[in-house]
């Protein structure tokens, strides 16, 4: 499951950064993270894809949303035992709480 994890986190790290310092022109005196080639970056897929430019961020980040909600939607019925042992405890804890003697009815 850690595979897993870092299979899936280390592309989007990557990405996210590479877009983020990019956008920015904080290059580093790198050629691949120049305002450039971010714009050139986009126009290409946005000419493969026959999109405007502008419309594939939003795209790419709704696909990382999709994506992240399946792989914790895996996570956690693959942990759906432990889970709902920590619910179920929480819950009694609460009622608990709520159940206790000194009663907010027996204040004066």
């Amino acid at each position: 499951m850690k595979w897993f994890l870092v299979f899936w986190l280390g592309p989007i790290a990557f990405l996210g950064g590479w877009y983020w310092l990019s956008y920015y022109d904080m290059n580093f005196g790198i050629f691949m993270l120049t305002r450039q080639v971010h714009d050139l970056t986009f126009q290409i897929y946005g000419n493969v894809l026959g999109v405007p430019p502008e419309t594939i961020p939003p795209l790419v980040a709704r696909a990382i949303a999709v994506d992240s909600l399946i792989v914790f939607a895996i996570i956690g019925f693959r942990k759906r035992r432990k889970l709902i042992a920590w619910w179920k405890a929480r819950q009694a804890s609460r009622s608990s709480d709520l159940a206790s003697n000194e009663s907010l009815s027996s204040a004066p």
